[in-house]
């Protein structure tokens, strides 16, 4: 047999093996979420949330350094439990009418464990931007029992200056610390049959 003919065999051959390696699951805004604390007038830290992210998960099982994580976020959605203090923050803080919209981008994905990995990305908010690592944990990859759709779920946590992205407001109250605790449900992209077909 030509080698040619060999080659491409071979390629055929690897094809499936190939796409189902890699897949892009798309963030479910509805099970997804961002809860973030930061420290007030060193008393207490104060908690809130965003939420409704959209933003796509490209999963490879066999090397996961090919994978990566894109994600947006409104900042409108930011919840501290009181409209004044939301709508101050909004405005002093997150400069949220110029910019409505939060993101981060990654950059790399390095396994450290069983399930366990960093997702190394840049964190954009309020006009800025800086380097963040997040701990990212794999809870599962399988099919939901509602939905029966391919779906990944994921926790992560970070921390990151605001003043690395120019939020300076008030540092004698507010702490310069921010943590986050992410939650992250992604579907598989494609998958919409319930009978159990891709």
């Amino acid at each position: 047999m030509p080698m040619t003919a060999r080659l491409l065999m071979l390629i055929g051959a690897l094809m499936p093996a190939m796409a189902f390696a890699q897949a892009s699951y798309r963030i479910d805004p509805v099970h997804s979420r961002v809860v973030f604390r930061v420290m007030h007038a060193g008393l207490s830290p104060s908690l809130g949330t965003v939420s409704t992210p959209v933003g796509r998960i490209v999963w490879n099982e066999t090397d996961i350094s090919k994978s990566s994580v894109s994600v947006q976020i409104p900042v409108s959605s930011l919840d501290l439990g009181d409209a004044e203090w939301n709508r101050k923050t909004l405005k002093t803080f997150l400069n949220a009418e110029k910019h409505p919209m939060a993101s981060f981008q990654s950059t790399s994905v390095r396994v450290v464990g069983d399930s366990l990995f960093e997702v190394d990305g840049e964190l954009s908010m309020a006009g800025g931007s800086t380097p963040v690592t997040f701990i990212a944990v794999l809870n599962a990859r399988k099919r939901h029992p509602l939905t029966f759709k391919k779906t990944l779920g994921m926790q992560a946590s970070a921390d990151f200056s605001r003043k690395a992205l120019g939020i300076d407001a008030w540092p004698s109250l507010v702490g310069d610390t921010v943590h986050l605790d992410v939650a992250i449900e992604a579907v598989l992209d494609n998958d919409t049959d319930k009978d159990g077909t891709p």
